[in-house]
């Protein structure tokens, strides 16, 4: 069988140098401590390590978690 993924609409913040305050904020009330790699956060998994670059997107049920930027191109567009 062939399944489709649901058309859902996600909330994303692309992680760069400039804007970690944002992507904690973002992140909350989730932990997110930011580090000379980027950010790492604790999702529902354990913790994951964002890189700058990567995009931290909020699920459906408020989970967050990092994406990488060809990963989150080929499965998301702007909406």
């Amino acid at each position: 069988m062939k399944y489709r993924k649901k058309p859902v609409v996600i909330d994303a913040v692309k992680l760069d140098i400039d804007n970690v305050d944002v992507v904690c904020e973002f992140c909350s009330p989730r932990r997110a401590e930011p580090n000379p790699l980027g950010v790492l956060i604790t999702t529902l998994e354990g913790k994951m390590q964002a890189s700058w670059g990567d995009f931290i997107i909020r699920g459906v049920k408020g989970e967050v978690y990092p994406c990488k930027p060809d990963i989150f191109n080929a499965t998301y567009e702007e909406a």
